[in-house]
């Protein structure tokens, strides 16, 4: 598909959240106190050395220079005040956030394996289904996979299947599968067994007939899972019936929504047989490239919904950290005397180290940061003219924090445009006020095998990964049926209910594992699932919608529209509802009494 270039700057390796490597020099404390003895606590609290940072309603908070806590509760011993607390540092971050530390040293596990319960469900390798990743092939050059339990298909227009044709499929891989082994980043599926195609010639791109014929190589593998992180527009008989009959002997294919933020309809996403996802942040918010195709085609009577050619799920995507060819992608470090900080890299490799010098926005020379670390705010001049004045300035490496929130993500200028050498790293504004008070700090920037990406492209491997999980415990379960669990626990994100954004929401391994303990891989009964198909049309100034369902059992049937019971109706099969008011409206069918239901449908009034 044509995915947004981002480039291999795996930036926020650290977390920058509740990590320090130097003993604080101060503590902060709160001291409960009436109202009416405030002023003698605070006088006291400043005769034994005290600062009072904050008097607020029946407290006050005082900072205490080389004191433990222990320390201060023991001078603090007063009848007036009622007790003394440690006064936590709060800083914006998050939900769900990387491990910090170095890849190349530690293992690391991304945020979307938290966000998405992989943490809570055992894998069972020894049931594993393949997963079949078509892409661009993986590197062999990193150690973070299980070798002896993937393979590949060789093609003459490609080249070998264990030669990256860029860091993406290699990226892809980590996502779904990389080793539990004590080093690098950890997969939803760690070690699971992989078949490798890669349909990218040298120039980035292949053909859906391509896509086709590694449908049929990644069935003759074993394979039981597609991942395609790949697409592009226009569809045809041919690509569909591949992915169909993979679906048909049993698979599941997963395919990436897109990364131009529009409701254009991708493909291979857009078929039937086809899983589509899209991409959210760790913040739990849908990623602003992700597209989302209506789930309607077609105009007025011939207008049909069908919840399988629209996004269906979601997972994390955005700055998601994985694997890279080794060397390819650059690692950036940041520690300083208030500990260890998230940072971005720029073009320079190297370290340094030395005493903090603050530059401002760097905007002119200054000889005060010779030999030192220049922290430099920023704005007003661009970032390379910021480095180049710290460097001319006798500087040995910069730190540029962000003005908005979040990671500043720079460069320098490429080839000849960066005249500068020394080592320099982007930061977040979250972070600005305890690093203008660290006295010292190390910044590094390096070749490694980690990097990050955005894309839905990240997401859909979170997704082919979380699927081989929950199938790995469950492996009487047809594709399908995977399918169908994932999207009956999803996280409800966005607008209440499926919407076009996130479908059913953020993928849940936990969730779907127990659904499927508590549901088996069946309906009740042993049954086909219920099926429902949904159609509006216009017929004599009133707004009709024809619900048509199939293998229902009792009597009767409950339909329900946006989440609330509309109606207990005959179990006929149809159904035909009447609607005041344009809008979105999402129906499903269940047995009468029961949460055994068909999927939802939605109709666009």
């Amino acid at each position: 598909m044509n995915f947004k270039k981002v480039a291999p700057i795996a930036a926020a390796v650290l977390a920058a959240v509740s990590y320090t490597q130097a003993a604080q020099a101060s503590e902060r404390v709160i001291l409960q106190v009436d109202n009416a003895n405030k002023g003698i606590v605070t006088a006291l609290s400043r005769q034994l050395g005290g600062e009072v940072k904050l008097e607020a309603d029946g407290f006050i908070s005082v900072e205490f220079e080389g004191k433990s806590f222990d320390e201060i509760k023991g001078i603090l011993k007063n009848p007036h005040i009622k007790l003394v607390e440690q006064d936590f540092k709060r800083t914006p971050m998050a939900l769900y956030n990387d491990d910090a530390g170095n890849p190349m040293v530690d293992q690391l596990t991304p945020y979307a394996v938290y966000q998405s319960q992989v943490k809570q469900v055992a894998f069972n390798l020894g049931a594993a289904p393949k997963v079949c990743v078509i892409d661009s092939g993986l590197d062999r050059s990193n150690i973070d996979f299980e070798w002896g339990s993937i393979t590949g298909d060789n093609d003459s227009g490609t080249g070998r299947w264990d030669v990256n044709g860029g860091p993406h499929g290699t990226h892809v891989a980590g996502t779904i599968g990389a080793a539990d082994n004590g080093v690098g980043v950890v997969g939803m599926a760690p070690g699971v067994p992989m078949h490798i195609i890669k349909v990218f010639n040298a120039s980035g791109w292949g053909y859906s007939s391509d896509l086709a014929y590694a449908a049929q190589k990644c069935k003759a593998a074993g394979a039981k899972i597609i991942s395609m992180s790949l697409g592009g527009g226009g569809s045809n008989t041919t690509e569909s019936n591949a992915f169909q009959s993979f679906v048909d002997g049993g698979g599941l294919v997963v395919a990436a929504a897109g990364n131009d933020g529009n409701n254009v309809r991708s493909y291979p996403a857009g078929y039937t047989s086809v899983m589509m996802v899209g991409a959210n942040d760790a913040n739990n918010n849908i990623a602003d490239f992700s597209q989302f195709p209506s789930c309607t085609s077609g105009s007025g009577k011939t207008a049909t919904t069908n919840e399988k050619i629209c996004v269906e799920v979601t997972a994390g995507g955005v700055d998601t950290l994985s694997t890279y060819p080794a060397g390819m992608a650059t690692v950036a470090s940041l520690t300083t005397s208030n500990g260890a900080f998230a940072a971005s890299a720029m073009e320079n490799v190297g370290t340094a180290s030395g005493a903090t010098f603050f530059m401002g926005t760097a905007e002119t020379v200054n000889s005060g940061a010779a030999g030192k670390i220049c922290v430099i705010d920023r704005g007003v001049i661009s970032f390379h003219d910021k480095v180049k004045n710290c460097q001319t300035s006798g500087g040995i490496g910069a730190i540029l924090i962000n003005n908005v929130a979040g990671m500043l993500y720079g460069t320098l200028g490429e080839g000849t445009a960066n005249t500068t050498r020394i080592p320099a790293v982007g930061a977040a504004f979250e972070d600005r006020a305890a690093l203008l008070a660290a006295t010292s700090a190390t910044v590094a920037i390096e070749g490694g095998d980690y990097g990050y990406m955005s894309g839905t492209s990240m997401a859909t491997p979170a997704v082919s990964g979380v699927a081989a999980l929950v199938w790995s415990n469950h492996p009487s379960c047809t594709g399908e049926q995977i399918r169908s669990a994932l999207k009956a626990t999803a996280k409800d994100s966005g607008a209440a209910g499926k919407d076009v954004y996130f479908g059913y929401g953020i993928v849940q391994a936990k969730a779907a594992h127990d659904y499927l303990v508590a549901q088996g891989c069946g309906t009740s009964g042993g049954g086909s699932a219920i099926t429902l198909s949904a159609v509006s049309y216009s017929s004599k100034g009133k707004r009709l919608v024809d619900l048509k369902w199939a293998n229902a059992t009792g009597s009767s049937v409950d339909v329900f529209r946006n989440n609330a019971k509309l109606v207990t109706t005959a179990n006929d099969g149809l159904y035909t509802d009447t609607l005041s008011v344009r809008g979105t409206y999402n129906y499903k069918v269940c047995n009468a009494g029961t949460t055994v239901c068909s999927s939802t449908q939605t109709v666009v009034y």
